[in-house]
């Protein structure tokens, strides 16, 4: 059965300690205010790409999530329980996704994860949680299908995975909220398409694409191009060629940043606009000056407008990370509240303690996320029937200056 009450709390972020023991065990050494006295501990899986291109964004997603423990220990938040975070990297590959997926739920000491950060290793670690009841929880994840099915375009939405959540909006809203700001309001009307083949790249193209060919936009040319590659003169040309107004690329910013380089080389000065993936300042530092004038759509409100996300801000800051939260740090906070609400409600079901079982306790927190609710960083957080996100809140940010400033902010209304 679901647990149906509403978990309305709002988000105070304060430094604590973390601490190390086994699930159900004993700990008297732990600090920050969050171990001692016999509490249970429940460890919290995190999975991102920790090494590699995308490291920037993953260890901003581990710091946030990593804060968020601290706070739940040092507010005592659940009773009875302290938390762990356990991180393992994915180095963006799908099938170590996947293995770490496994070593969570083979670990009894697991009764939630966080993450992934790419699409595909999402897809990749859906079923191994879902075999085994696991909760996870993704702050960045923004492909449609891993919430609504592959035919979530022709209206046939289905649930794939009851213990699939995310905070993060989707490219169903992310991908058409750029194409119509870019027609409507930069007045641009046609556009080179691009992406990267994979997963999130190809979908977000593709919902850009039909929007602003709805919106009656031109689609003057497209292509592809592999991620792993950084010499891209054959596809610049085609670009410059083309007479674009701007280009659109589905991906990442490791490739995305050079391309949007090259392109401004190869003669065709006009803007490069990508997403979420593009919304980070290593995009301008490998662009360099040809950034400039590039826009990136993120999810979400820019995190310094919302008086939910301040505390956040401070508190990391004051942790000392080496990396900053770029553009999943806030939903990483909040997809690790998540799941410590969930364990909150469980343990309140059960007359204040967890389930002894790792099984029936994963399985509860699973069915506890569905209904919780609170006043996260990002914004007021809760799940649809589909596990998204109910906050379909997106800003469109363009490079000036050598920083990503925003120039719009709102819920897409398609």
């Amino acid at each position: 059965m679901r647990h149906r009450s509403l978990l309305v709390i709002t988000t105070a972020v304060t430094a604590g300690a973390l601490t190390l023991s086994a699930c159900g065990s004993r700990d008297d050494s732990a600090g920050g205010g969050g171990g001692g006295g016999g509490k249970q501990t429940v460890v919290i899986g995190l999975d991102a790409p920790l090494t590699g291109d995308l490291s920037a964004l993953g260890q901003g997603i581990k710091n946030s999530a990593e804060l968020a423990v601290k706070t739940a220990n040092k507010n005592n938040e659940v009773d009875g329980v302290t938390f762990k975070l356990q991180a393992l990297d994915d180095a963006a590959q799908a099938a170590t996704g996947q293995q770490n997926a496994t070593k969570f739920i083979a670990d009894d000491k697991v009764l939630g994860a966080v993450g992934p950060l790419n699409s595909d290793v999402g897809q990749s670690m859906q079923k191994v949680f879902a075999d085994a009841n696991m909760v996870q929880v993704s702050p960045a994840n923004t492909n449609p299908e891993l919430t609504q099915g592959k035919d979530w375009q022709s209206g046939k939405k289905a649930r794939l995975y009851d213990t699939y959540f995310r905070t993060s909006t989707t490219d169903a809203i992310q991908g058409p909220y750029a194409a119509k700001y870019m027609y409507e309001e930069e007045g641009l009307k046609s556009v080179f398409v691009i992406d990267d083949k994979k997963t999130y790249g190809a979908g977000l193209a593709g919902t850009f694409a039909a929007e602003f060919k709805k919106l009656g936009g031109k689609v003057v040319g497209s292509d592809h191009i592999n991620p792993e590659d950084r010499d891209f003169s054959s596809v610049a040309s085609k670009v410059a060629k083309s007479k674009a107004d701007f280009v659109y690329y589905g991906g990442e910013y490791p490739a995305g940043a050079p391309l949007a380089s090259q392109i401004k080389n190869a003669g065709a000065k006009i803007p490069t606009v990508g997403g979420d993936a593009l919304f980070s300042g290593e995009y301008i530092k490998l662009a360099k000056k040809n950034a400039e004038g590039d826009f990136a759509s993120s999810v979400g409100a820019p995190l310094d407008t919302l008086d939910t996300a301040k505390e956040f801000m401070k508190n990391y800051k004051a942790e000392g990370y080496e990396n900053t939260w770029e553009a999943y740090g806030g939903y990483a906070y909040d997809s690790a509240w998540a799941i410590i609400q969930a364990v909150k409600a469980v343990a309140e079901k059960n007359d204040g303690k967890l389930p002894t079982d790792a099984k029936d306790a994963r399985k509860q927190v699973s069915e506890a996320m569905q209904s919780v609710k609170f006043s996260g960083v990002t914004g007021e957080v809760g799940f649809d029937e589909y596990g998204d996100t109910t906050n379909r809140q997106l800003s469109l940010y363009q490079v000036t200056d050598g920083a990503h400033k925003p120039v719009n902010s709102g819920e897409y209304e398609g």
